[in-house]
């Protein structure tokens, strides 16, 4: 079993040393589908369809034209474990010539939350973002009222947006007061 930062008082960054970020496989899916799950219900206080969950995402890993998710993957002796995820789906843009990768389901383990998981995962996707000749820049959403979140993204580096989203979504639509 993979040690948490807090067992033992062990300082957790030559832990992180071992930490991989990667392109998630198909055999990474059940732990994508848990995590998705506890995010929306951490965040948003949705209970999503489980089976309907675990289809979209091998949905999107089985296509990499709709997207891919990236995991931080701490492999220790023997042992590996998911930390966290981030999915990315495009956006062309005719202005730009160019696709906006977005920043989605981003969810890390609560026990791994401070220590650079998500950093990590976001370094990767920029640096290979850059390094993408079709790819015009990165952006991501979040819930209005989830201010944690929104403080790492600032730390970051990301900005807000000048643009508000809209939407009308024909399965988790919600009745607004």
């Amino acid at each position: 079993m993979v040690a948490s930062p807090k067992d033992h008082g062990l300082n957790p960054m030559p832990v992180l040393d071992h930490l991989n970020v990667r392109l998630a496989r198909p055999e990474d899916a059940a732990t994508i589908v848990s995590f998705s799950a506890a995010m929306a219900l951490e965040t948003e206080g949705r209970r999503l369809d489980l089976d309907r969950l675990y289809d979209g995402t091998i949905a999107l890993l089985e296509s990499p034209d709709r997207g891919f998710f990236v995991v931080a993957e701490l492999e220790q002796a023997d042992d590996r474990q998911l930390l966290g995820q981030l999915m990315i789906t495009y956006e062309w843009s005719d202005w730009r010539n160019g696709a906006f990768w977005w920043i989605q389901s981003v969810y890390v383990d609560p026990a791994w939350r401070r220590r650079g998981v998500f950093r990590r995962m976001h370094e990767t996707v920029m640096a290979t973002a850059k390094t993408s000749p079709n790819v015009c820049g990165v952006r991501l959403y979040v819930e209005v009222s989830n201010g944690a979140a929104q403080v790492v993204y600032r730390k970051v580096g990301l900005t807000p947006s000048s643009y508000a989203i809209f939407e009308t979504d024909f399965v988790l639509a919600r009745t607004r007061i």
